[in-house]
C-alpha cells in the first residue's frame, strides 16, 4: 500500500536556542530564507505526500499560521507587482493537507508519535522529525521516497540510517542488524543513546521512519524510559521482535537544526547553493578565512 501520510512532531520547547525560541518555534527558524519545518514539508510532498499532520504544542501557533493562506500578505505581494514572491508564498498553503493536534504535556517522541494514531488509521505512514533536514543524495530521488519503495517492497517499517563517529554514538539511537544489501539491514537491535562501549554499530537513526500502523500498539504499551519519558526507541525494540524491520543507509547530507552549531553550519552550506546569495557568501568565507 502507498505511504500517503506523514505525522511531524514539533512540540518540543527548543531550550538549546532560547531566547531566541521562547517566542518562536524552533522549527520555524529559517535556512536562508525559508523556515526549517517547510523544507520537511516540502520533502514530504516531492515524495508523494498529501496529507501530513503537525503534533504541536504551547508556543507553535506560528506553524499553523505558516501554513494557512494569508491574503493581506498575498493583497500587497499582487498589488506590489511581486509576482514570483507572491507564487512562493501561495504555494506553501497548497503544498499538501495539513493537519494539527496538541499534545498537552511533552512526554518524549514516543508519546508525540502516538497522537497521530486516529489520524494515520489503518494506513502506513511516514514519521519526520521537524528539526532535521536530509540533503541531496546521489540518487535522484529524496530519501524518503527511497525508503518508501523498500517498505513496498519488504511491506515492513523502514528506519533511516547514517554512519557516525563511534565516540559520538551516545547522541542518538544506534541500530544493529544484518546486511541484506549494500544499503539496507534488516534490523535486530535499536538502542537508545548508548555508550560507545554499548553500541550495537555506529549507525544512527536518521530522523526518518516509514511505520507499518502497528507501531501504535507497542507504542500504548511502551513504559517511560530514559528521562521518564516514552521513548520511540523502546517500542521499535518490542514491534521488531515479532515483526521484520529494515535500516536504509542512505547516502547524502543529514543537517540537524536543533543546536546552535550545526544551525549556522546549515545556513551556510544551504545559502551556498542560494543563486542570489552564493557568490557574495563564497567572496565573504574566503576573507574571513583568510582572517582567521
Amino acid at each position: 500500500m502507498p505511504v500517503t501520510k506523514a505525522v511531524i512532531p514539533a512540540a518540543g520547547f527548543g531550550t538549546r536556542f532560547l531566547p531566541a525560541t521562547k517566542a518562536v518555534p524552533k522549527e520555524m527558524l529559517p535556512v536562508v530564507d525559508t523556515p526549517t519545518i517547510q523544507y520537511v514539508v516540502e520533502e514530504c510532498v516531492e515524495s508523494g505526500i498529501t496529507d501530513i499532520l503537525m503534533v504541536i504544542g504551547q508556543g507553535k501557533r506560528a506553524l499553523e499560521e505558516h501554513f494557512y493562506s494569508s491574503r493581506e500578505v498575498e493583497k500587497r505581494l499582487e498589488e506590489n507587482g511581486q509576482f514570483p514572491l507572491l507564487e512562493k508564498v501561495r504555494r506553501i498553503s497548497e503544498m499538501a493537507n495539513i493537519h494539527f493536534v496538541w499534545q498537552k504535556e511533552l512526554n518524549g517522541l514516543g508519546d508525540a508519535v502516538s497522537h497521530g494514531r486516529t489520524f494515520v488509521g489503518t494506513d502506513p505512514f511516514a514519521l519526520l522529525l521537524g528539526d532535521t533536514i536530509l540533503g541531496e543524495s546521489d540518487s535522484s530521488q529524496q530519501v524518503l521516497q527511497q525508503m518508501m519503495e523498500i517498505h513496498e517492497a519488504k511491506n515492513a517499517s523502514v528506519v533511516a540510517l547514517e554512519e557516525v563517529h563511534r565516540e559520538k554514538v551516545s547522541r542518538y539511537g544506534i541500530a544493529g542488524g544484518t546486511k541484506v544489501s549494500d544499503n539496507i539491514l534488516a534490523l535486530n537491535q535499536l538502542v537508545e543513546k548508548p555508550s560507545p562501549e554499548e553500541a550495537p554499530s555506529n549507525l544512527a537513526v536518521a530522523a526518518r521512519y516509514i511505520f507499518q500502523p502497528g507501531i501504535f500498539d507497542y507504542l500504548s504499551e511502551t513504559p517511560r524510559g530514559k528521562n521518564n519519558e516514552i521513548q520511540l526507541t523502546d517500542a521499535m525494540a518490542a514491534m521488531m521482535k515479532g515483526h521484520e524491520m529494515f535500516g536504509f543507509c542512505f547516502t547524502g547530507k543529514r543537517y540537524d537544526i536543533g543546536n546552535k552549531l550545526d544551525f549556522i553550519k546549515t545556513n551556510i552550506e544551504l545559502g551556498l547553493t542560494h543563486g542570489d546569495i552564493s557568490k557574495e557568501l563564497t567572496d565573504y568565507l574566503r576573507t574571513l578565512a583568510g582572517k582567521l
